[in-house]
């Protein structure tokens, strides 16, 4: 440890005297904490101490406590650990702030009040009685933060929009220990910047998200098998550009690969329709799709927490999990194309230890992008004029850090041919989603030079000494 982060240890003790910091010395706590991380990358990290704020005042005086040593000692913000991406949400040799005893809900005038520290599905399970929902993450286990501040798809985004476009108020902590609220009537610009500029304006430590009347859902899992791929995609292309596409819908369509199926990939659609109506119109060509395993088969009527929490699935820590994305255009022969190039390139890897992945398709429909406008602004980049937009997500388990260069060799080979692949064609759209990026994807840049500019203009507002780029590393930074 060198003797800056030794004397900043020092000044938070001092300034938040109860307990708050867990260094390596509590082997059994620090390990526990440090090993929750869904990916074994962010573990691999030690940081000199953990520091578990209680209120938004200990996480103001922790900002006011690091400041003067900002240049020397380096800091990172977790929220739940859910985003794969190294370094993140933890630092090697620096300060962690860990915001998982921020706890609370509420509601309060047609909102949700959610603290940092909470999880999507206590969330849910507290609006069920209401008979309320909000956009919020496909999984019980993900955080509030990364979700919120980056974008993020719900079961409800083809009507509602982006998980950040349905905060109405960031309640934030920014470089000079300040508490600001971020809104549409207070402090306007940082409100709209929070809207995908991640880890870089502040802490946010409560987050007030819209909330909509919902009842029960029809959804859950088709499996079947790689040779109807192809179709299912072209039903998901005539969907989405259809002019009466279905705004109640919600697509995931894969090809999987784990050892646990023997050598051949299996596909999957995870499927949603937001109302209680049984083998909607709008789902048969993917509920219907043959040959399927019927015995596999979980579409039925549900709540929101029972589909959330199928879908947290193999959400684990301690092992290695990577996620890479692109985005294209709504165009069947890139998207069939980029199915069979990640098939290819997994011939490499098929061994590696554990190996559990997939060639993810999620929609961006033309009504969820109308809805930033809608609802206030972020700063994504995507325009509704552009038509429907897939993400094209690569995600990646597996077991034995041994085999780290050469999985990510495979998925950097695979992401680098499909997005020859669409530009060729013309259908490369230049946005990266922050959550599913990779160290060498700059998401930030991929907003757009207005966007960026927007971006920076709120740092130099609310952080004029960049404590937020020189400090908070992790992520993807404004000046670099």
């Amino acid at each position: 440890m060198s003797g800056k982060v030794a004397q900043a240890i020092s000044a938070l003790r001092e300034t938040i005297p109860h307990g708050r910091l867990i260094t390596p010395e509590a082997a059994e706590k620090y390990d526990s904490l440090n090993n929750s991380y869904l990916s074994g990358f962010e573990s691999d990290l030690s940081p000199a101490c953990i520091f578990l704020p209680e209120s938004k005042e200990e996480v103001a005086a922790f900002v006011r406590a690091i400041r003067p040593f900002v240049g020397d000692v380096q800091f990172a913000i977790r929220a739940a650990g859910q985003q794969p991406l190294p370094g993140c949400a933890n630092v090697q040799d620096g300060i962690t702030i860990d915001l998982r005893n921020l706890r609370g809900l509420k509601v309060r005038d047609g909102n949700v009040e959610i603290a940092a520290g909470e999880r999507w599905g206590s969330v849910y399970e507290h609006l069920e009685p209401y008979g309320l929902a909000v956009t919020g993450g496909k999984s019980t286990s993900c955080g509030i933060g990364g979700l919120a501040t980056q974008g993020g798809l719900s079961f409800y985004s083809s009507r509602e929009g982006f998980i950040c476009d349905n905060v109405v108020n960031f309640e934030v902590v920014v470089a000079s220990g300040e508490i600001l609220n971020a809104n549409a009537q207070e402090n306007l610009d940082l409100w709209v910047a929070l809207r995908g500029g991640g880890n870089n304006l502040g802490i946010v430590t409560r987050f007030d998200v819209r909330t909509f009347e919902q009842g029960p859902l029809y959804g859950g899992m088709v499996w079947y098998s790689k040779p109807s791929f192809p179709g299912q995609i072209a039903a998901l292309v005539k969907e989405l550009t259809s002019p009466e596409a279905d705004v109640e819908t919600h697509f995931m369509l894969s090809i999987a690969y784990a050892q646990l199926f023997g050598n051949d990939v299996v596909c999957l659609n995870q499927l949603y329709y937001t109302q209680p109506v049984e083998d909607p119109p709008a789902l048969a060509p993917f509920t219907h799709v043959q040959p399927q395993r019927d015995e596999m088969n979980t579409m039925k009527i549900q709540t929101l927490v029972q589909a959330a929490t199928e879908q947290t699935g193999a959400g684990q820590s301690k092992i290695r999990c990577l996620y890479m994305n692109v985005n294209v255009k709504a165009d069947i022969e890139t998207l069939t194309k980029g199915g069979d190039i990640w098939c290819e390139e997994l011939e490499a890897v098929k061994n590696a230890a554990g190996l559990m992945c997939s060639y993810t398709l999620q929609a961006y429909p033309v009504s969820l992008l109308q809805k930033t406008s809608v609802r206030g602004g972020n700063v994504l980049g995507l325009d509704p004029s552009n038509d429907p937009v897939i993400n094209v997500l690569l995600l990646t388990y597996w077991a034995d850090k041994s085999d780290d260069e050469r999985v990510i060799d495979f998925m950097q080979k695979a992401l680098k041919r499909i997005e020859q692949t669409a530009d060729a064609r013309g259908q490369l759209v230049p946005f990266i989603y922050w959550n599913y990026a990779f160290s060498h994807q700059d998401a930030l840049r991929s907003y757009g030079e207005e966007n960026v500019r927007k971006l920076q203009k709120a740092s130099k507002k609310y952080d004029p000494h960049g404590m937020f780029q020189k400090a908070c590393t992790g992520g993807f930074k404004l000046f670099k």
